[in-house]
């Protein structure tokens, strides 16, 4: 990598939630940002687990048994084969990590489409 990244500058590039742009990959992962509001799909990833960080705003992770609640600078790995829903009741910005090509949805055909930020 030639320079820093600035999450804040790559995520004034769109505006549309649910939508994870890649800035930068690593050990076959995917280095994201995404802006998201309102309430997500129930879904679960059987291969891989799913990384959150929360950038700005407070994230809910439903779980079926439990919530897990996020602030800012504060992150959560849902274990993989784990069903969840992430809810976000304002605009909240984060960060993800996931293996290359990993689907968002955990389901290829619902996936949304990678994008660069």
């Amino acid at each position: 990598m030639a320079d820093s990244i600035s999450l804040a500058d790559k995520l004034a590039t769109f505006g549309d939630y649910w939508s994870p742009r890649t800035i930068t990959t690593f050990n076959d992962c995917d280095v994201m940002v995404v802006k998201v509001k309102g309430e997500f799909t129930w879904h679960k990833h059987d291969d891989t687990d799913d990384f959150f960080l929360v950038l700005k705003g407070s994230l809910d992770i439903e779980l079926r048994d439990r919530t897990v609640r996020l602030g800012p600078g504060e992150l959560y790995v849902v274990p993989k084969g784990v069903e969840h829903r992430p809810v976000a009741r304002e605009e909240v910005h984060l960060m993800l990590i996931e293996p290359t090509g990993t689907p968002n949805t955990g389901d290829k055909a619902t996936a949304a489409a990678r994008k660069l930020a």
